[in-house]
């Protein structure tokens, strides 16, 4: 993907001004669908359960992602943007085990 564009360069700009997990899900909310929201937490959830070595099966049964969706997320996790994994271990001391009970 090419970050070049002038809408992307903002969109980036925006996420790094946000200082608090109010501020982020006031930002979300605007931005985002009710419907986009639950998808990206379900990828992000999939993100560390895969992390967690947790199986493929299991991980459609607790998110509902489709296999294909999981591979995916499989597929950016292991390759070599590193996003997934840089947000998992920057919030892996502030949050409790991956099989923790939903996001809110």
């Amino acid at each position: 993907m090419n970050w070049d564009s002038e809408q992307k360069k903002l969109l980036v700009e925006a996420v790094l001004s946000l200082k608090t997990a109010k501020e982020a899900q006031s930002f979300c909310r605007d931005l985002l669908t009710p419907q986009e929201i639950e998808e990206f937490a379900k990828r992000l959830e999939a993100a560390a359960l895969l992390s967690a070595k947790t199986s493929y099966l299991t991980i459609e049964k607790r998110t509902g992602l489709s296999s294909t969706t999981i591979a995916r997320v499989s597929k950016f996790l292991n390759g070599p943007e590193n996003g997934y994994r840089t947000v998992l271990k920057r919030i892996h001391h502030h949050t409790s085990p991956p099989m923790r009970s939903g996001l809110s």
